[in-house]
């Protein structure tokens, strides 16, 4: 089985700040540093560091059965196949992650950027993006998923450019109904994703979503999203320094797991514990399975966001697995 993220490919410019600048203002930042970014992107990288660190398969049935981890794709548009850009990002990703399916605008030669100052003073993030690559087309969306066939077995949508991701989703009902879909519903203001929600297996709200649509807490918006994404089969919300909440659709099985603090915590990087977080609930949906229970996959998860926040980006976390194996 491949799992097949869908959504944008950055390159990051981080600019580390004792303090958010003034209008006007001149500041020497301390640190700068240049990555590859992204939402889904970031999530592939967690989740094929997990997938390596993960025990071998174990025969159905077995006390420790765990299952053949799936393969791992990106959909993304990108830049010319030639330029600096293109090559920086595939030669971020390691041999586990299969950019074959990427879209390429021969005509540009400048990728999806994003500029990111971090405050030291506050520990708060502003960013600024930029991006003029054409967004991916249901058309092109279409022509991958036939080269792929039922290889893949589970989708994962960034939950951006609602109106062709909601067609995209529904071309995989239509046509590849075993397929499962899970989103990403984290942008406040941005229309359709409440649509997108009813129609995936398995949905993903941000807190900053959750509290512009009225939401206090992860167990309000995962209880009330319920009933309007009723096809939903587990519903999760992050809610930061309080954890993350998760909600079984079917059972009404409701899960809430702390943040995980261990001693001497302090926050370091936050970008990208959000992605983090979806990769290891993806790791234990699409490798654990049954196995683990919803309070083992929202555990792991929230260990692994948690450890990612305590590091500058996102390398070792796959030995977080290693206390769960053991």
């Amino acid at each position: 089985m491949s799992l097949v993220a869908v959504g944008a490919c950055y390159v990051d410019t981080i600019l580390t700040t004792p303090h958010y600048p003034g209008e006007d203002d001149k500041l020497r930042a301390s640190t700068v540093s240049r990555r590859r970014g992204g939402n889904c992107p970031n999530t592939l990288e967690v989740l094929q560091q997990l997938i390596a660190q993960s025990p071998s398969p174990s025969p159905p049935g077995t006390e420790t059965e765990t299952r053949t981890p799936p393969n791992l794709s990106l959909i993304a548009v990108l830049p010319a196949h030639s330029s600096n850009a293109s090559r920086e990002i595939r030669d971020a990703f390691g041999p586990a992650v299969s950019l074959a399916h990427c879209i390429y605008r021969e005509k540009f030669q400048e990728p999806a950027s994003s500029y990111i100052i971090k405050s030291l003073a506050s520990g708060s993030r502003t960013i600024v993006n930029f991006n003029e690559l054409p967004e991916m087309t249901l058309h092109e969306f279409v022509s991958i998923v036939e080269r792929l066939g039922e290889r893949a077995g589970w989708f994962h949508f960034e939950g951006r450019i609602p109106d062709v991701t909601f067609a995209c989703i529904r071309h995989l009902q239509t046509h590849y109904p075993s397929v499962k879909v899970s989103v990403e519903v984290e942008k406040p203001g941005r229309e359709g994703l409440q649509e997108l929600a009813r129609e995936a297996d398995v949905v993903f709200y941000s807190k900053s979503w959750a509290q512009a649509n009225g939401y206090t807490s992860a167990e309000e918006c995962v209880r009330k999203q319920a009933s309007l994404a009723q096809n939903t089969t587990l519903l999760c919300c992050t809610w930061g320094g309080d954890g993350a909440a998760g909600l079984e659709n079917r059972s009404g099985n409701f899960v809430h797991s702390p943040a995980y603090t261990p001693e001497g915590f302090q926050v370091v990087d936050t970008i990208g514990a959000g992605d983090t977080f979806i990769a290891g609930m993806l790791y234990g949906l699409t490798c654990m399975r049954d196995t683990w229970d919803l309070s083992q996959k929202l555990s792991m998860a929230n260990r692994l966001a948690g450890t990612k926040v305590t590091q500058e980006g996102f390398n070792n976390l796959g030995q977080v697995l290693e206390a769960y194996f053991i």
